[in-house]
């Protein structure tokens, strides 16, 4: 499941940043200049419609949403730093949980939510401690201090 997820943080991420052509034409990639977050950010027009149209394609989100799903996934995928990778998916899902509302299929629960639950249950079991790096990881941070980071 940690590494299934990771791999849907990474794979938003690479198809934003080079236009791989699924979610993300060529020609609106971030390498040829295009905003990550005007598409779904300007066509949004629930609740919080306004403040998300101010937002769409700020320099500031657009830097926040890439790094973001960049280290969430990578974190995933080796099994390190979980925890922070779990409160970075929440945030990140919760925005645009909020950005979505009111929810089109269910009032309440959508894959976003269910991306942010799972990667709290994954940093809760430690589930980077199996087929990753997790063990390492928290061998270095806690001998520095920063057990937080584990």
């Amino acid at each position: 499941m940690r590494v299934l997820l990771g791999f849907v943080f990474l794979w938003a991420f690479l198809d934003k940043a080079f236009g791989l052509g699924f979610a993300t034409p060529r020609a609106r990639a971030r390498v040829h200049g295009g905003s990550p977050t005007s598409g779904f950010l300007a066509g949004v027009d629930g609740t919080f419609a306004n403040a998300s149209h101010s937002m769409a394609g700020q320099a500031w989100v657009d830097w926040a949403f890439m790094s973001g799903m960049f280290l969430v996934g990578t974190a995933l995928l080796l099994g390190i730093a979980l925890r922070p990778a779990a409160a970075g998916a929440t945030m990140l899902m919760g925005s645009l949980w909020l950005a979505s509302l009111p929810l089109e299929n269910n009032p309440v629960v959508d894959e976003l939510i269910l991306y942010a639950a799972t990667a709290i249950a994954l940093a809760a079991c430690g589930a980077g401690h199996t087929w990753g790096l997790g063990r390492q990881w928290s061998a270095i941070v806690g001998g520095v201090g920063l057990r937080w980071l584990a």
